[in-house]
């Protein structure tokens, strides 16, 4: 049973954490998606993390000849991003710069994602099961990349560090020094998992909805996206990579309610190219 004292270690710990990594990644964009962040790990320390899990994935795919087998469909996937990339600096004015890489797995797996740092990984069952287009696949990039932006593996490994502080609070005087040497298995196991909070996936959908349209994709292919998500999941349980993800229905009416903001920066776009 937790003492007095050990629950107010807790509390303290918790306290001096939350005051010192909180800030934000991102603008609000458009969209207004702003929220400030408990951000205890540093960028350059995830993306050397994200870059290794990145790296062995492509040579496990490599391995068993599944990495980039559709050429059509790498191409498709590459221009795709290249459009999108740009527009990120609307929320973060570094993002362009980042070391982008995009490669396509050949499984019926319906998944993607974005590791920090730009690392993109999509995989061939998502476009083909689904049947998706140029512009619903740009929903789900955008979608991915926002995480990446909004740096949400970071913040989740960071949440991750301070329970484990709270924890180990009343062994000892606030003892990090565990907690420091578990910091690189905790990352790589939020990296691989790459399931985020309905919190994040609202705020990815937002980031998403409104790099696609700037990069002139229709904003309305969410609507449609979620339609063919919902088919796929049967009713049932969604995708794995939808895993603690709010309800389709709930995404498209945010999608929905987007529409009047999003759909202006699309038309504008389309005017533009």
């Amino acid at each position: 049973m937790l003492t007095r004292r050990t629950i107010a270690a807790i509390a303290l710990t918790l306290s001096a954490l939350a005051l010192g990594g909180c800030q934000t990644t991102t603008s609000g964009g458009a969209v207004g998606a702003e929220r400030r962040q408990l951000l205890l790990v540093s960028s350059a320390e995830l993306d050397k993390l994200a870059a290794q899990s990145y790296d062995k994935l492509k040579s496990d795919a490599a391995t068993g000849g599944t990495l980039n087998t559709d050429a059509t469909m790498l191409r498709r996937v590459r221009a795709i991003a290249a459009r999108i990339q740009p527009q990120t600096r609307v929320f973060r004015p570094d993002a362009p710069g980042w070391n982008w890489e995009v490669n396509v797995i050949g499984s019926d797996e319906l998944n993607a994602y974005c590791m920090p740092g730009g690392r993109i990984m999509f995989y061939a069952g998502l476009i083909r099961r689904l049947g998706l287009t140029d512009d619903e696949i740009a929903i789900v990039m955008g979608h991915e990349i926002a995480h990446a932006l909004r740096e949400h593996s970071r913040e989740q490994v960071s949440q991750a560090i301070a329970a484990q502080a709270a924890i180990g609070a009343g062994a000892s005087l606030f003892g990090l020094g565990q907690i420091s040497a578990d910091i690189a298995s905790i990352a790589y196991q939020t990296l691989i998992a790459t399931r985020f909070s309905r919190t994040d996936e609202s705020e990815a959908d937002r980031i998403g909805l409104e790099l696609a349209a700037r990069a002139g994709y229709a904003p309305r292919a969410g609507i449609s996206l979620w339609k063919k998500m919902m088919s796929a999941s049967g009713g049932g349980r969604p995708p794995e990579f939808l895993s603690s993800h709010p309800a389709e229905a709930n995404r498209v009416r945010q999608i929905e309610a987007l529409l009047p903001i999003v759909v202006p920066l699309y038309e504008a776009a389309r005017r533009s190219r």
